[in-house]
């Protein structure tokens, strides 16, 4: 029987911390939206342990004041804004094609949670196609620069809210069930975990891990910005936030 993994880390450790001591010099990161909250502060930590980081982001002009904050805080001129739209697959499939060479870490941060119903042009259900489908997209365009790498890992950002809702296949988007952001957060974030254990049994053979990561729950970034104040109170409610 295998044991469980532990760590120093807690609730309240920072990103620096944990990253401390450890060097990444020569490495090449990507970080889906890091124009703010943790993918900005993920971005900045990577760039400061050394990284060559790409800002992926769908607003590039927060993206160009984040990397410029970046470059300013840590010395590490290595840092780069590049348009993605991750409800766009045409999007995806640009920014896969102009990258080029070795890829050694794909954090797929970038999250959406609407508190109603909204579609893509191409019919699919708003939230599941940014948080997942569009970082499918992007990781399989991106397969051959992750092997490359040699011993690439690819980090999903998911949630706690995975509990709330599994992928539902039969109406992934909410054309015969009742729409709540709860329910179409939580099976997008539950396709975040099944990916990365898909990634890890497909790929280990190309040195490719994934990880699956809860970030546990963050008021300050623009997760929430779509939510009215009733909305707010109720997702607080229901994952007992206090007020």
């Amino acid at each position: 029987m295998t044991s469980p993994i532990s760590s120093p880390f807690g609730a309240r450790s920072t990103a620096t911390e944990v990253i401390d001591g450890i060097t990444l010099n020569g490495k090449r990161a990507i970080v889906t939206g890091a124009s703010s909250g943790i993918g900005a502060e993920t971005a900045c930590v990577l760039a400061r342990a050394g990284a060559e980081v790409t800002l992926a982001v769908r607003d590039h002009a927060a993206g160009q004041r984040v990397a410029a904050s970046i470059v300013h805080d840590t010395g590490n001129d290595r840092v780069h804004v590049v348009p993605l739209d991750l409800a766009d697959l045409g999007s995806v499939a640009a920014f896969s094609k102009a990258w080029t060479g070795p890829l050694h870490i794909l954090i797929a941060n970038a999250g959406l949670n609407l508190p109603d119903l909204r579609y893509t042009p191409t019919g699919v259900e708003l939230t599941f196609a940014v948080c997942h489908l569009g970082h499918f997209a992007l990781t399989l365009g991106l397969r051959d620069a992750l092997r490359s790498a040699a011993g690439a890992r690819v980090v999903s950002v998911s949630s706690a809210s995975h509990l709330s809702s599994s992928v539902v296949f039969d109406d992934i988007s909410f054309s015969f069930r009742t729409y709540s952001s709860i329910l179409g957060y939580g099976q997008a974030k539950t396709a975040n975990v099944l990916m990365a254990v898909a990634l890890t049994e497909r790929w280990a053979v190309d040195g490719i891990l994934a990880n699956a990561v809860t970030p546990g729950i963050v008021m300050s970034t623009q997760l929430s910005r779509h939510r009215t104040p009733e909305q707010d109170k109720a997702f607080k409610s229901a994952y007992q936030i206090p007020p």
